[in-house]
Formats: C-alpha cells, sequence, structure tokens
C-alpha cells in the first residue's frame, strides 16, 4: 500500500529530542519504571523474573482481564493488546475498509483514523467538523447525519479530541450510538484520554454500549507511560477482533513482555495514575489561563471538558504556522500549528500534561516580548 506522510510525526522527528521547551505535547508525565514498580509491592522483583520470550498474539490473560475491568461489561474476551493505540487504529481501518466504501471521521482527528481510507482505492471518507463557536468547541449531530451515505461503512470519533479538548458528554455519545444503530454503521471510537474529565461528568466507553463499536485506550497519553508502547481494543464484536489479530501478525505478531507486565502494574493503580495526571494538568490550566488574561489582544483561547491539550487562536495578523516557527527558531518553544492537521484557522495546540510546563510558559511570554509581539 501507498500512504501520504504522517505529517504530525514527521513535525515531531525534527524538534520533539532537539526543542527544549515542549509546550504541545499531547501526553502526560510519565515517570520511571523504578517509580511505576514503587507503587505495587514485590513488582520490582517479579519484573527481574520476568520471562522474556514471546508472548500471547492476543495479550496476557492477567492484563487482558485487568483492562476489562476499566470497562462495565467487558470481560478478557472482548479485549486485545496491541502495540500502542497506532497499531490497533491502523490494523482496525485496513480491515475494515475495502474498495467503495465510505467513512467519517470526526475532525481534526489523528491522522491515521482517515488516512488509510485515502490508502486503500476506490474508498473515501468525509470530515464530520468539530467547529469553533467564537467561545469554545462544538460539534452538530445534524450534520453528522447529513453526511451519511448509502455505502458508509463506520464512522471514527476521538473523544476527548486531539487536539480540540472537545468532549463528548455521555448523553452525546448515546445519541452518536443511536444513529449508528439507525443506519448500521460501525463505530470507532478513540478514547485514550478517558479519565482526564473536568467537568466532574465521568464518561462512559463506547464499546459498553454498543455491539459494534470497537474502543481504543492506551497507556500513552493519560497514564503518561508511552515508552512501554501498549494499547487496547475492546469490543463485544468477536469476529472483527479476530481479523485485526490476524493482521497483527503482520505488524508486531506480539507485544513486549516487559511492557505487558508494568501496564498491569500501572493498571492495577489506574485511579492514583490519573489522579496524578489531572493534578498537573489542572495546576497548568491555572498557569495559562493567567497568561491568556495578560495576552487578551494576541490569543483567544479555547477551553478543554477534559484531556491535556487545547485548541487556542493566534488573533495576530500573522499565519499561525509562521507564529509557531518563530518561537521554535528564537526561544525553542514547539508549538502545533492547525496547519499540520490541514485544518482551516489560525489555530494551534497546547500541551497542559507535562510538569515542566510552567517553565515552557515563561519561555513562551519571553518570546512574545522579545519579539514585540506582546509590550
Amino acid at each position: 500500500m501507498k500512504i501520504n506522510e504522517f505529517k504530525l510525526e514527521s513535525y515531531f522527528g525534527i524538534y520533539e529530542f532537539t526543542a527544549p521547551y515542549l509546550l504541545t505535547q499531547s501526553d502526560c508525565e510519565s515517570m520511571s519504571a523504578r517509580e511505576l514498580l514503587a507503587l505495587e509491592p514485590g513488582s520490582e522483583e517479579g519484573f527481574l523474573d520476568q520471562w522474556l520470550g514471546y508472548t500471547e498474539t492476543w495479550g496476557d490473560p492477567e492484563l487482558r482481564g485487568i483492562v476489562a475491568g476499566l470497562f462495565k461489561t467487558m470481560t478478557a474476551d472482548d479485549i486485545m493488546i496491541m502495540h500502542g493505540a497506532q497499531e490497533g487504529i491502523f490494523a482496525y481501518m485496513n480491515v475494515m475498509l475495502d474498495e467503495g466504501d465510505h467513512m467519517i471521521c470526526m475532525y481534526p482527528n489523528y491522522q491515521s483514523a482517515f488516512e488509510v481510507a485515502n490508502s486503500v482505492p476506490g474508498c473515501s471518507y468525509s470530515q464530520w467538523l468539530v467547529k469553533d463557536d467564537g467561545e469554545k468547541w462544538t460539534v452538530d449531530f445534524d450534520e453528522l447525519e447529513a453526511l451519511i451515505r448509502p455505502n458508509t461503512k463506520l464512522i471514527a470519533v476521538n473523544s476527548p479530541n486531539n487536539p480540540t479538548g472537545y468532549t463528548f458528554t455521555n448523553a452525546e455519545m448515546q445519541r452518536l450510538i443511536d444513529i449508528c444503530r439507525k443506519h448500521d454503521l460501525y463505530l470507532f471510537s478513540d478514547e485514550v484520554y478517558k479519565g482526564l474529565e473536568f467537568d466532574g461528568e465521568k464518561r462512559d466507553w463506547a464499546a459498553d454500549h454498543y455491539e459494534k463499536c470497537v474502543s481504543v485506550g492506551v497507556m500513552s497519553k493519560a497514564y503518561g507511560l508511552a515508552g512501554l508502547r501498549l494499547g487496547w481494543l475492546a469490543s463485544k464484536d468477536h469476529e472483527i477482533l479476530k481479523k485485526v489479530v490476524e493482521f497483527k501478525n503482520y505488524m508486531s505478531i506480539c507485544d513486549s513482555a516487559p511492557s505487558e507486565y508494568l501496564s498491569k502494574i500501572a493498571l492495577k493503580h489506574s485511579d492514583e495514575l490519573l489522579a496524578r495526571s489531572k493534578a498537573i494538568i489542572e495546576s497548568n490550566m491555572k498557569l495559562a489561563d493567567e497568561f491568556f488574561a495578560r495576552h487578551k489582544d494576541i490569543f483567544s483561547p479555547r477551553p478543554m471538558k477534559a484531556g491535556p491539550v487545547a485548541f487556542h487562536k493566534l488573533t495576530l495578523d500573522m499565519p499561525v504556522a509562521e507564529f509557531c516557527q518563530l518561537a521554535v527558531d528564537k526561544k525553542g518553544v514547539l508549538l502545533l500549528p492547525a496547519t499540520i492537521y490541514d485544518f482551516e484557522g489560525n489555530y494551534f495546540r497546547m500541551g497542559y500534561g507535562r510538569a515542566n510546563v510552567p517553565e515552557s510558559l515563561a519561555k513562551f511570554e519571553e518570546f512574545l516580548y522579545e519579539e514585540g509581539f506582546a509590550k
């Protein structure tokens, strides 16, 4: 297959490990293996005794059971462990999409959610836009239903959304499921930021409420353990999972035994790790709110309902890509312009999940004054 360049990952390939002030990261603060193992008595010795042979293609049975425990209705048989969320997204889209199919993708979104459709001859996709109403990000379900065609096969969503921070309420997710059920559509629900809600409403996993849905989770984002490269697909539709596992045989085949072990430790302490991430984000949100209050003539911020990222508007008469390039060139402050998403408007993604956000935000403010944007 031939597939287009992954713009976001290519962009990070240039700057992620060279720019000193990463103010756009979509993951939460990580930790060392020692810190993680300290959460569970006896786990360090267990880790050292971990057998380093092949693992089961579906994933460690105990881990699958622990992941199932995050859901209301899932069992271990409904869970497939994947090599990060990316493998799950790529495998699912490849086994689901055929020539002549049409899919709808919430947009903006992670590029692999829709790029596979572009690579399948005769397959097409439509964008269900997250829109700026001047104060916040919104979606229109009537617009979604109007996008459905006779050959529409699936809808792909990402909630909490990266990059906007828009998040379905449970009632909105149910409305989405009702639309899918009405039109007999599959639903692919990327929920890698589940557990990082700030409005007091705990969100359900979509797959708990719809038999033709696959929910995606990962250790990278809300848990801040991206180095484990471990995620999962959850679904009551075992026929789809069987097709995905057959595709996985041409990819990772199986997952890392040390990563599966460490993920089990982490998920046994899921609430603790999520609370840690939320505390960091909420602290950084306060600093960012103060920052934007000081620079109302430069930015028009957009709040996020959940997750560690927001998509803010630059109000200067200057292309956002040029502004972001200047910030990283002059002060090493990395932001992600909307152009990376091929999304119209002068928006940029800012990340709130890292412990060094205060330092990065201070450098960003220095940049504003030194370049004459702030007075």
